[in-house]
């Protein structure tokens, strides 16, 4: 889970969102809010729903629509797009030409969701028993929660660690945390993603907790190597990334060689939860 581009939830349903830093404030996918409130069954009739509605609202001159941003967020087909987001007080604006009884309820949790981040910056440990939260109403169990909430704290070690070394956010940490995970599982993210059957579902939110345990020991074991050599470029600290995940690919053999079981399992969220 990253803070910048969180899920969050309302009444068990997704709502993409970007914290933007600067500005301290919340994005959200105004194509995600209207499949809220106008109960659409799929992703393409909410689209279909605000399409119209922008196209009436510009003809009408409203300025809410002239000046909402767009913003890169993860679609349904896995890949970043393009899409129509608002800021609270726009949303706020948004709601009203929508008739829908959740309109209130969705005030409400719009001004809480504010106040939450305002709240974790200030304590950032909030951060982590929300993540907790949200994972017990998904129904994971706490034994896998709290493996999921450490694995969030070291890779957060990790990209502070990546941060002082110049690797930028997006690309290159893509490449970074594609090598650890090819060196630890013998999997790029993409065919693990898709050995689970995923697409845009998060890979870590479908690990087993000893997959788990083996990403935050390649994880955690860069971060510590990174620190002892100072990496100057990129291509050091990529040699480094693949030097954290072959630690962690011997225990994972050593353990299939112990066990006589694979670790990698396809098992994704729906089946963990049953498991668990």
């Amino acid at each position: 889970m990253d803070k910048e581009t969180a899920i969050k939830l309302f009444e068990q349903k997704q709502v993409r969102t970007h914290w933007d830093d600067d500005a301290e404030k919340w994005y959200f996918s105004i194509v995600d809010v209207m499949s809220i409130l106008t109960d659409q069954k799929d992703h393409q009739g909410a689209r279909n729903y605000w399409k119209v509605l922008k196209s009436r609202l510009l003809k009408e001159g409203n300025e809410t629509v002239t000046v909402c941003n767009r913003l890169k967020m993860l679609a349904q087909d896995g890949k970043m797009r393009l899409t129509d987001v608002a800021d609270t007080e726009q949303l706020f604006r948004l709601i009203q030409s929508v008739p829908s009884k959740k309109a209130e309820p969705f005030k409400q949790w719009l001004a809480k969701v504010g106040r939450e981040r305002i709240d974790e910056i200030q304590d950032p440990e909030l951060t982590f028993e929300r993540a907790m939260e949200t994972y017990l109403k998904k129904g994971y169990s706490k034994k896998w929660i709290n493996q999921r909430v450490k694995s969030i704290e070291v890779r957060k070690e990790l990209t502070d660690e990546w941060d002082t070394r110049g690797v930028k956010k997006g690309l290159e940490y893509a490449i970074l945390t594609n090598e650890i995970t090819q060196a630890w599982s013998g999997f790029s993210v993409k065919n693990y993603k898709k050995f689970k059957g995923l697409k845009k579902e998060n890979l870590r939110d479908n690990m087993s907790n000893l997959e788990l345990v083996l990403n935050m020991l390649a994880e955690a074991t860069t971060t510590e190597i990174s620190k002892k050599k100072n990496p100057d470029t990129f291509e050091e600290s990529k040699q480094i990334a693949k030097q954290g995940g072959n630690i962690a690919g011997n225990t994972r053999r050593e353990i299939e060689e112990k066990t006589g079981n694979k670790v990698i399992s396809n098992n994704s969220a729906t089946n963990l939860l049953d498991k668990e």
